[in-house]
């Protein structure tokens, strides 16, 4: 990682010495993507290792670059223990929660937005909504959601994975995908009903961040 800037030089050290420091053994942990290099299941192995390694529960979401990541069935029988995957599912977290989200991909308008790319984004939408609506099925209506990618246009609109959130009344979604980001062009906060945290690794310095639940004693 470190092609990408000096401060990505030993990024794994630094997020094993916070994370260690942060995270206890009954916490849960969100990784958001881009887990891994490798381009199979097997070469993935010594990553997801590493992940297991680290204390508590981990709930791991596909990124871009995640090749190795193919079939759900054969990653699910391949995870260590404590750590899950999500896709096209959900996660029960405790409280009454459900972790749910998708990849989802680069979005309309957006410069060389080709054919393809319009059929990749129209089935991350359903993706997300698979995850929600299996979780409302279950019981469940408090959500968080996690993107890879950003529910936004380059530009700070809004796309169809916010519409889809509003419709099942997410509060909290998560997303990374972009680095070396300035922190003025980042969309976080409370934005309406939905609270969003932007959790690029080099971004949060490679470190883990606490989400706050309290969000749903409001509802």
């Amino acid at each position: 990682m470190d092609i990408f800037g000096e401060q990505w030089i030993d990024h794994h050290l630094k997020i094993e010495e916070n994370w260690r420091r942060t995270v206890k053994d009954d916490d849960t942990v969100i990784l958001g993507g881009d887990l891994s290099w490798a381009l199979k299941l097997e070469e993935a192995e010594e990553d997801l290792n590493y992940i297991h390694s680290l204390p508590g529960k981990k709930v791991l979401f596909k990124g871009n670059h995640d090749y190795w990541w193919q079939s759900y069935a054969k990653v699910k029988e391949a995870l260590p223990e404590n750590v899950f995957a999500v896709q096209n599912n959900y996660f029960p977290y405790e409280g009454g929660i459900a972790l749910c989200g998708t990849r989802g991909w680069i979005v309309p308008g957006t410069e060389n937005f080709s054919e393809h790319d319009e059929k990749i984004y129209k089935r991350e939408l359903n993706r997300l909504k698979l995850s929600l609506t299996e979780a409302l099925k279950d019981g469940y209506r408090k959500f968080i959601v996690t993107l890879h990618y950003p529910p936004f246009t380059p530009w700070g609109e809004e796309t169809g994975f916010v519409e889809i959130m509003r419709d099942f009344d997410v509060k909290i979604c998560l997303y990374g995908h972009l680095h070396g980001v300035d922190e003025q062009k980042v969309v976080q906060g409370e934005i309406g009903p939905i609270r969003y945290y932007f959790t690029s690794c080099d971004y949060l310095q490679f470190s883990p961040i606490a989400i706050d639940v309290s969000v749903f004693d409001k509802v």
